[in-house]
């Protein structure tokens, strides 16, 4: 088990996002569940938490009641490959209720917020040439889903 890992609290959605979570990322797995007991404070027998890992990364998901929800002070970054990745990965995450947000940003149904980002975007960004940053990142505000081509355009100087 790696020193970190996230820990991220549901009311009671724990076991279908760690579900959802491992369907829509390559190479991951449920890793374990656990139930609460005669303690509680959950119903006996009901889940407690979802020891996942998404494509390496390691997650736990709690069901800990509807005393805190998501906010976007918390998000994940996808680093993607290319525009069918981000594509692909977009679509799945706003599926079933998630919306779309700005500039990359998305939440999920469950209220998770993800930043889906082609790898490309961060090696435009670190240009050491601020006249090609600014491009990319004014063609970047208007985006919702980033687009690759345009940003890609931007940074090249193309109208």
């Amino acid at each position: 088990m790696p020193k970190i890992t996230p820990f991220l609290w549901f009311d009671h959605q724990a076991e279908e996002a760690a579900n959802f979570y491992t369907s829509v990322f390559k190479n991951s797995k449920i890793i374990s569940t656990t139930r609460y007991g005669d303690a509680g404070p959950g119903p006996k027998g009901s889940v407690m938490t979802v020891g996942i890992e998404i494509d390496g990364q390691a997650l736990t998901c709690f069901n800990g009641g509807p005393a805190h929800t998501f906010t976007d002070a918390i998000s994940f970054a996808v680093h993607c490959d290319s525009q069918q990745e981000i594509d692909d990965y977009w679509e799945k995450l706003t599926s079933g209720g998630g919306k779309e947000i700005a500039c990359g940003w998305l939440v999920d149904k469950f209220g998770m917020s993800w930043q889906i980002v082609p790898k490309g975007f961060i090696e435009m960004m670190l240009d050491p040439d601020p006249q090609k940053q600014q491009r990319v990142f004014r063609a970047m505000l208007p985006m919702k889903k980033l687009d690759l081509r345009a940003l890609e355009a931007a940074y090249k100087g193309a109208q």
